[in-house]
């Protein structure tokens, strides 16, 4: 049976491939702080349950060894966090073609180039299509159950694949500058790249530690909520400004609808629920476009395109940000109290 740890195994092994590349690369300054910092990445996502297990046997307590496993994670992240805030992570040479032979291989291929990049989301959307409708299949590759997240992850794998196939059989490349480039991506991206798991378990943090309730007190205490429009800003501009501190929507939505969302605009107003939380999601994507902290979206672009400015997608997006925010406070303001 196909379970997720596996996925997890993948991106463990390239990530310490990554890591021997670039402990063998002379060019970069930093080769041994860049090589430990991926290869601690990689262990992150090599160990699991099973490593719980034996430290739970060992301590004589699954709770115990599960403690010790969350503790030892935590260390490895601080040391991650040591050596990209200490500049440890550098570019290095990656055995690129001059740019004369990559101008001539775009010519060459032309729109080609994006067969690649295509076959990602046909594979996938056609991977839930065919276990969401052959009866039996889902079941006797993933066990019995409902596995909706687990379809979409095997499927955009094998869609992974397929690009990386295609890319090399239009490219006449080694699977081995492959791991270059990925090298490369990485390098480029840096400490950002991490950024997505971090800042999803901050957002699970937050909502135990109880900002939301926090945040409730303060915008009641000290802001003039009783103001239905007042309470609307509130809500929009605290979702844009906590996803732009935690680079997540996801995240900062459950803190602020439980600070403002339900018990302002919903309990004290008598607002629509459903259309607060499509719009304050929405708001939320507002500040996504206006942040770093949104790596993936922000940051990895810039990284993908080799723009000089890595801030360059944020400034072109800011404009459509506030915008897009001031339209979302009007729409919430006029179609939440219908």
């Amino acid at each position: 049976m196909f379970q997720q740890q596996y996925l997890m195994w993948l991106a463990g092994i390239m990530l310490l491939v990554v890591a021997i590349l670039s402990w063998r690369d002379r060019a970069n300054p930093r080769r041994l702080t860049t090589g430990l910092f991926w290869a601690l990445y990689g262990l992150i996502f090599l160990i699991g349950d099973w490593t719980a297990d034996l430290l739970g046997q060992g301590l004589g307590s699954a709770a115990a060894g599960t403690r010790t496993l969350h503790i030892a994670v935590g260390v490895v992240v601080v040391i991650m966090a040591l050596i990209a805030g200490l500049g440890g992570v550098r570019l290095g040479r990656y055995h690129q073609r001059s740019e004369e032979e990559r101008q001539a291989s775009a010519q060459r291929l032309r729109n080609k180039l994006f067969l690649p990049a295509l076959a990602i989301p046909v594979v996938t959307v056609v991977g839930v299509l065919v276990f969401n409708h052959i009866p039996g299949l889902q079941d006797s590759v993933f066990g019995p159950g409902n596995h909706a997240t687990l379809v979409t992850l095997f499927s955009m794998m094998v869609g992974c694949v397929a690009g990386w196939l295609v890319a090399l059989k239009l490219t006449h490349e080694k699977p081995v500058q492959s791991m270059q480039e990925t090298r490369r991506l990485l390098d480029s991206i840096g400490w950002a790249f991490i950024l997505p798991q971090i800042l999803a378990t901050l957002g699970l943090l937050f909502t135990s530690a109880g900002v939301g309730s926090a945040i409730s007190h303060l915008t009641q205490t000290w802001l003039a909520v009783d103001n239905r429009l007042i309470a609307v800003i509130v809500y929009a501009a605290g979702m844009a400004l906590l996803t732009m501190i935690m680079g997540n929507a996801f995240a900062a939505f459950p803190i602020i609808t439980a600070g403002v969302g339900i018990p302002i605009l919903v309990l004290q107003h008598g607002g629509n629920p459903a259309v607060m939380a499509a719009i304050g999601m929405f708001s939320g994507y507002c500040g996504t476009l206006m942040t770093p902290m949104a790596a993936n979206f922000n940051i990895v672009p810039a990284a993908l395109l080799e723009l000089p400015n890595r801030n360059a997608v944020i400034r072109a997006q800011i404009p459509t940000g506030v915008l897009l925010l001031i339209v979302n406070i009007f729409l919430l303001y006029f179609l939440m109290f219908l």
